[in-house]
């Protein structure tokens, strides 16, 4: 995990062709290292964008905790969990290029759960380790529910 945090929040306009222009500045970060990025549902109304080889790492050393999990038999009596588990991995993520301009292409899938139509705003953000892509009721509804909390959390993770 770099240290330098993802901060800001931008407005973009989706265009007709589903694309948005990721903030030069976050998209360095983004793409240092190679130009693939992965992008990720989150909740309905939002997308994370993640460098690919740190996202990578950390997806690996998860999926092989669960299988060593499952050798081990310890996953028996959760097959249920498991196969959830497994269609939302199956969904969840892909693979991403920023072309001219950081520029993303949203696809298909990826679409419809952010839930913005050409011409539609969408709120980029930082979130420390990844850029999330909002839609705007959505965002908004998330930081009234978060910010009460805010100043405990800076305080506990700034101690």
């Amino acid at each position: 995990m770099s240290g330098t945090l993802i901060l800001g929040e931008f407005q973009r306009i989706m265009d007709d062709r589903y694309r948005l222009s990721i903030p030069s500045e976050m998209a360095e970060l983004l793409t240092s290292g190679g130009d693939e990025c992965v992008l990720a549902k989150e909740r309905a109304g939002a997308l994370s964008l993640w460098n690919a080889a740190e996202w990578q790492n950390k997806f690996d050393s998860g999926v092989h905790l669960v299988q060593e999990k499952m050798l081990a038999g310890r996953l028996d009596g959760r097959v249920e969990d498991v196969q959830v588990l497994g269609r939302l991995l199956s969904t969840r993520q892909t693979s991403v290029k920023l072309a001219g301009r950081s520029r993303l292409i949203l696809p298909e899938g990826f679409r419809e759960f952010l839930g913005v139509e050409p011409g539609g705003e969408v709120l980029v953000v930082g979130a420390a380790l990844c850029v999330e892509l909002w839609r705007p009721d959505r965002w908004f509804a998330y930081v009234e529910e978060q910010m009460p909390g805010f100043r405990r959390l800076f305080d506990n993770l700034s101690s």
